[in-house]
């Protein structure tokens, strides 16, 4: 049987008024196939994690208790998992195409629109959660991958969160698996399955009282990447969110914080660059 034609078959007619209209560039994936690639992911990244653990430990590291080094190394790895199953699974439906996961230009005026209500709605659910259970916390993922040990890794770790980690998240959760999902039942489905599972892969590197806020930004993203048709509000958003939550876990002024966010989101803005196709409408 072929991939390209049994994907095909999931995609949802254009005449159904619970789907918006499709672009000719419409990803064809199964719904079942964002479940696998993300077990793959996962898989890859476990291996590879554990491939560094095991280089580290011949030149001295702890397996049981690695150095930053390593611990930078394998989530680098794990970024690069999520695009690479994003990558394989989509390839099986046929030929691949940047507009099929969002990377595609934008008016700024709809960009901004809906990137705001986007940020303000999860702001207002995310403080809404925390005056609720009260948080009064912030994230230690960077001091735990040893921003506070050399130069070299706060730069790695500034790079990891700020930049790398929104293309590679948004690649994988808002282009593939949020498209996949979106021709099961729709757009607003698989924006909440999404969202929970985003805010779930986390639990090994967030306190569990942050999970739910994430899972709050994973839904707000699918609706900034549905509403716009594009990834790239929902890599910015992501870039501008993590910067401002790094540099206030690292206790930045305000100034340091603001050239972070600008610049995180600047550059990964141009990284996505190369890679873009023609604008596409709602996707």
């Amino acid at each position: 049987m072929s991939s390209a034609s049994s994907y095909g078959s999931w995609l949802p007619p254009a005449t159904d008024p619970a789907h918006a209209p499709e672009p000719p560039t419409a990803a064809r994936w199964a719904p079942w196939t964002a479940w696998v690639a993300l077990l793959a992911a996962f898989g890859i990244a476990i291996l590879g994690a554990i491939v560094v653990g095991i280089v580290g430990a011949i030149f001295g590291a702890s397996f049981d208790d690695p150095p930053p080094a390593v611990n930078i190394v394998a989530t680098f790895i794990q970024d690069g998992a999520f695009i690479g199953a994003a990558l394989l699974f989509a390839s099986r439906a046929g030929t691949v195409l940047p507009a099929q996961f969002g990377l595609s230009r934008v008016r700024l005026r709809t960009a901004l629109k809906w990137t705001a209500i986007a940020y303000v709605g999860y702001w207002l659910l995310a403080i809404a959660w925390a005056a609720l259970i009260g948080i009064d916390e912030q994230d230690s993922l960077p001091d735990s991958l040893g921003v506070d040990e050399s130069t070299v890794a706060l730069v790695a770790v500034c790079v990891l969160v700020t930049v790398v980690a929104p293309i590679a998240e948004e690649v994988f959760f808002r282009g593939y698996f949020f498209g996949a999902l979106r021709n099961w039942r729709g757009p607003w489905p698989a924006a909440l399955i999404t969202g929970l599972v985003f805010g779930g892969i986390h639990a090994g590197s967030a306190e569990p009282e942050f999970l739910v806020p994430l899972a709050i930004l994973g839904v707000a993203l699918c609706v900034l990447r549905w509403k716009t048709g594009s990834l790239l509000p929902c890599i910015a958003l992501h870039a501008v969110n993590n910067a401002l939550a790094f540099s206030v876990a690292e206790d930045w002024t305000v100034g340091q914080g603001a050239l972070l966010v600008v610049g995180a989101t600047s550059v990964a803005l141009l990284a996505c660059r190369p890679f873009l196709g023609p604008r596409q409408q709602r996707a």
